[in-house]
């Protein structure tokens, strides 16, 4: 009797592949679940959004870090955009999308997406769905592709939350820098029609239940403006009303979810005055809202980046304040 185990069929696979010499799927050696996997969800039933392409240029999955324990991705060139789910072992009803940054070049994969999981998935309780999204970095004429991806995603997780043992009440959302100004888009402009529905999920609100911005990128104008996100998200462009349809601080309404801002005064990258004017709007238009403004942190401390500073205590803060804030969601 043979005392080897069968490889895994998904090993053996691969291991196929490696003999040929053919080129690995993306997904295979990047640490991503594989298409059709129960913790990816594809946002748009043929994978290419409507009336969208594909780049000429795949899907292609960089890793920054030596250290296997700490990843480092980012993930470009997205065509069919998807969302990663880390769930608890105990679901609170809680979800968050989360939208992570990387200046509208390419989307952070780890350090403002998979190292949320200790502190919001196994000691908060919250399901998060990061979400890999369509960037105008890449080119797409379609200034509005990553809004549209970020509606069709709040939708999909209100559309599945009875599959996921969620409350459709307390979907929220939390965008890092780039991301930031994408969460806070999807809070302002969340009923903007920027595609055309293709299924029932279409028909529920994209309405955030709540938001949290963290360094986020605001203003399309001014000093406190990020050259890079500007850039690729408008181009060469100084038309005062385009500044101000993609200033989501010059958007906010009565209908804007609450929301949570925090920065680092000494942010160089992304200046603190972006989340200054957004908070003295969600002030003018009577929003709940709570802002943390610390001394130090930088630019992109995420959760890795805060040992050592006061910073740190941000994630329990949002905690704290998610809880505060969906304890009796209105209808």
């Amino acid at each position: 009797m043979s005392l080897l185990k069968p490889l895994p069929v998904l090993r053996l696979r691969l291991f196929a592949l490696l003999l040929a010499g053919a080129a690995l799927p993306l997904w295979a050696s990047s640490g991503e679940p594989a298409p059709g996997a129960p913790d990816r969800i594809a946002l748009w039933p043929t994978g290419v959004a409507p009336g969208d392409s594909a780049l000429s240029a795949p899907a292609r999955i960089v890793e920054r870090s030596p250290a296997a324990e700490l990843p480092d991705r980012y993930i470009e060139h997205v065509s069919e955009p998807y969302l990663v789910v880390y769930r608890p072992a105990r679901p609170n009803g809680r979800a968050l999308l989360v939208i992570p940054g990387g200046g509208y070049q390419r989307v952070v994969l780890d350090k403002e997406g998979s190292a949320l999981v200790p502190a919001f998935v196994d000691r908060g309780g919250l399901t998060l769905f990061v979400l890999r999204y369509r960037l105008p970095g890449d080119g797409r004429p379609d200034r509005d592709a990553a809004l549209a991806d970020a509606q069709r995603a709040l939708r999909l997780i209100r559309a599945q939350a009875a599959a996921w043992q969620l409350d459709p009440r307390m979907i929220g959302v939390i965008g890092f820098s780039a991301g930031g100004h994408l969460a806070a888009r999807l809070g302002t402009g969340f009923d903007q029609m920027v595609y055309r529905p293709v299924d029932a999920a279409d028909r529920l609100s994209a309405r955030p239940d709540f938001q949290l911005l963290v360094y986020p990128v605001i203003t399309m104008a001014g000093e406190d403006a990020h050259p890079g996100s500007r850039q690729r998200l408008l181009g060469d462009v100084a038309d005062p009303a385009l500044l101000q349809r993609y200033s989501p601080h010059q958007q906010v309404s009565a209908r804007t979810p609450p929301s949570f801002l925090l920065h680092a005064q000494d942010d160089a990258v992304v200046p603190v005055g972006n989340s200054l004017v957004f908070y003295q709007a969600l002030q003018r238009a009577g929003i709940s809202s709570e802002m943390h403004l610390f001394p130090h942190g930088g630019h992109g401390f995420g959760i890795r980046g805060s040992a050592g500073l006061t910073t740190a205590a941000w994630p329990q803060l949002a905690l704290d304040w998610i809880t505060t804030v969906t304890e009796d969601p209105t209808p």
